[in-house]
């Protein structure tokens, strides 16, 4: 869930924004522009890179008309007389994949993006209706979620995950390691887990411009969830390894490019910000469970205080979960004997 981080330590060289409909250079030949989203989180980040006589697009938006209706904006004035020449994808979470598949239809270009990234959209997209069955729905219940709420969270909570266009049929996939030569720049291709599996991230050495994705922004704290297809998965683990492996191989003085709030410098900074975040919140888990044992439903008011929406709900659950399996992985809780077929938690 979106955390604000009011004593941060990053610098921002670019105080504002675009305006909607127009594009701002960060550097020659990169491009920044903003997608509007209907969500508490109302914006996605789209970069464009010079490509030869074109732009290579970075993200979409979600599949929806009124962002079919700004990329026609966009084609038709800030970015008129040249050609979009190839579409990158950094995961598959509808606000940057959404639109893929009628942008590559519209401009006739590839689409480029992990495999993880097109085939857990691909999935999503065959069978819509699949994360409201009845063994998700268990799931929740099972973690202590009240029948009217798993209703809530089953039927509008992940309608989220289905706004999404068909996707093209094929698409270029990029791995770990890669190279991507882009107009005259070579960008090393990085991916990350936690947020997304096999988020793509990519690094301009020359330049030291790092297109982040959603692994790192400068203000709130990417979502981390488990969810009901894997759920026993340790995604905090994982995006904790990949924040060290940041580190360890960009530059502290990267110009970040993420895929929302402002661009900033400051990474290795955002990490430690981000991997202490994490640590206080597994804190008041375990400060939670020393009193008793809690379910997963019952530890959400614990790190969320505030009323949420069903959409907002079934990301604050997913995301205690991924704290809970975490410190189960730590051995710092364990499952509570339990009467009822709930499942808990207590400390170890």
């Amino acid at each position: 869930m979106l955390k604000k981080n009011e004593e941060s330590r990053l610098s921002f060289p670019h105080e504002e924004p675009p305006e909607r409909g127009a594009v701002f250079e960060l550097a020659p030949g990169i491009l920044w522009t903003r997608i509007p989203l209907p969500f508490r989180l109302d914006h996605v980040n789209i970069y464009l890179i010079e490509d030869g006589d074109g732009w290579a697009v970075l993200d979409t938006g979600i599949g929806d008309q009124p962002t079919r209706d700004l990329w026609e904006a966009l084609a038709g004035g800030a970015l008129a007389g040249r050609r979009l020449t190839r579409l990158i994808v950094t995961h598959y979470h509808p606000d940057h994949i959404g639109l893929a598949g009628w942008l590559c239809e519209r401009h006739d270009m590839p689409l480029v993006t992990t495999q993880t990234s097109y085939l857990g959209c691909r999935t999503i997209s065959l069978s819509p209706g699949s994360l409201d069955a009845k063994p998700y729905r268990d799931f929740y219940a099972r973690h202590g979620m009240d029948p009217e709420t798993v209703d809530l969270v089953s039927s509008q909570g992940h309608s989220y995950l289905k706004m999404v266009a068909p996707l093209p049929p094929t698409f270029s996939r990029v791995v770990d390691g890669d190279t991507l030569l882009i107009g005259g720049r070579e960008f090393q291709a990085l991916t990350g887990d936690g947020h997304a599996p096999e988020q793509l991230m990519l690094y301009c050495p020359s330049e030291n411009i790092f297109l982040a994705a959603d692994q790192v922004i400068a203000r709130i704290t990417p979502n981390i969830s488990v969810w009901a297809v894997n759920p026993d998965g340790d995604p905090l683990g994982l995006y904790l390894r990949s924040l060290k492996r940041l580190k360890a191989g960009i530059p502290a003085d990267a110009l970040v490019l993420p895929g929302h709030q402002l661009p900033f410098h400051g990474l290795h900074e955002r990490c430690d910000e981000l991997a202490e975040h994490h640590a206080e919140r597994c804190a008041l888990i375990a400060a939670a469970c020393a009193k008793k044992p809690h379910s997963v439903a019952d530890l959400v008011p614990v790190l969320f205080t505030r009323a949420l929406d069903p959409h907002q709900l079934s990301f604050a659950f997913s995301e205690v979960h991924a704290h809970v399996n975490f410190m189960l992985k730590r051995g710092e809780l364990r499952h509570a004997a339990s009467k009822d077929g709930n499942i808990r938690v207590e400390t170890a």
